[in-house]
């Protein structure tokens, strides 16, 4: 009677190591999830501004379509990438770097730099940067995180059994992790 209580013990402190360790992948990867959704409100929010922005130069900067031109494109190539891909970061990323080309050009532009519309949304799409830079960060601390979890010993057995797999970090690429000088 007593090896079968024991048995028991054994057999009930395994399946509730299994349950603890399912329900913290789940929330992990919850967590994931939700990070994802927080860089995607400030996505939209940016994409919103960006037509502002782009009718706002066009007023001032009419015979610098190319550039106007490449703001737009990158914004509708970022807006249908697949939500949550790694195309979808490298499409931000060009996103990213043609509203700085669009920014730069409010220097040979003395009028349009002292537009208070332009000011105000150049404003607004710095504050956006600075959210979606902070989304990045915590959407890469809960992917490291989770990660991490579904690697080890021996939550590993238990995530791969489960269907849990890897999830991608929001990378920036090479060519903007250098130093970056922007002038406003």
């Amino acid at each position: 009677m007593t090896v079968l209580l024991i048995v028991l013990g054994i057999v009930g402190v395994a399946l509730l190591y299994v349950v603890l360790t399912y329900n913290g992948l789940v929330r992990l990867r919850n967590r994931v999830e939700a990070a994802w959704a927080q860089i995607d409100v400030q996505l939209k929010r940016r994409y919103d501004l960006i037509p502002n922005l782009v009718e706002t130069v066009k007023a001032y900067a009419a015979h610098e379509q190319a550039t106007l031109q490449a703001v737009v494109e990158a914004r509708n190539r970022a807006m249908a990438a697949p939500t949550g891909s790694h195309e979808q970061a490298a499409a931000e990323n060009v996103v990213t770097g043609a509203l700085r080309q669009l920014f730069a050009l409010s220097e040979a532009y003395p009028d349009l730099k002292a537009n208070q519309g332009f000011l105000g949304l150049q404003e607004e799409l710095t504050a956006s940067e600075d959210k979606i830079a902070y989304a990045r960060q915590f959407f890469n601390d809960s992917v490291l995180r989770f990660n991490n979890k579904i690697e080890a010993f021996p939550a590993l057995l238990f995530a791969t059994a489960f269907g849990f797999v890897q999830r991608e970090f929001f990378e920036v690429d090479g060519d903007e992790r250098g130093p970056v000088a922007v002038r406003f």
